[in-house]
């Protein structure tokens, strides 16, 4: 017995046919896919920033600027986001002699922060610049080597214009916070120890090297 079945399609029955369709098409394209909450979104607009500031790093010593610690802290950013990486330290030489006047013992101290920093750099896999700079002014050679190198981020210890307490930040660091053209970070000794300290390393024990008295990395 031949049976035949004949199928009416009305334009009412297709549109709300294609409907469904798109209706379950979209659930099952909103089930794969959900909507980032706040909190992802602030994370991954926080690790974009991250890479845009961290291409290059310059890390700032001078003789009153006491960056070891903070040299340790650039080493693991840039070793984390393949940055590159740069430690200076300048020089202030005084209006009462030549601009690239030989200064002795200011220059080897610089040589032993530099070389001090290339084995932080070195201890955490990371390859690193180092110059040393002569100029009148700090924080005005710091904010030209800045634009010079293109630097996406400054980091850098810091001092105080007294021994009081709460005597105000050096000058040099403020004024290179205020104009340098990328991002500074500036570390700030607490009142129960430095920034950065090694797990396995007993709290409140300070060692002292090419950088001065500060924790071991």
């Amino acid at each position: 017995m031949n049976s035949e079945y004949v199928i009416h399609i009305t334009v009412a029955g297709a549109v709300v046919a294609v409907a469904i369709a798109v209706l379950i098409g979209a659930t099952l394209w909103w089930m794969l896919h959900p909507p980032s909450s706040f909190v992802q979104r602030l994370a991954e607009e926080a690790e974009h920033e991250l890479e845009r500031m961290v291409g290059s790093i310059i890390v700032v010593f001078s003789p009153e600027i006491v960056s070891g610690n903070m040299m340790a802290l650039a080493a693991k950013i840039a070793r984390g986001e393949r940055s590159e990486l740069l430690a200076i330290y300048v020089i202030e030489v005084p209006y009462t002699l030549p601009p690239d006047a030989e200064m002795e013992l200011e220059e080897r101290s610089a040589l032993d922060t530099l070389g001090a920093a290339e084995t932080i750099a070195s201890h955490n896999g990371v390859d690193l610049r180092t110059k040393i700079v002569k100029a009148r002014v700090t924080s005005q050679a710091v904010i030209d080597i800045a634009k010079r190198e293109k630097a996406d981020l400054l980091i850098m210890g810091s001092y105080r214009e007294g021994q009081y307490t709460g005597a105000p930040l050096g000058r040099a660091i403020e004024t290179i916070a205020a104009n340098a053209k990328c991002d500074v970070l500036i570390g700030v000794e607490g009142k129960h120890g430095t920034l950065i300290a090694d797990e396995s390393a007993p709290l409140g024990s300070p060692q002292t090297d090419a950088f001065g008295p500060r924790f071991e990395i």
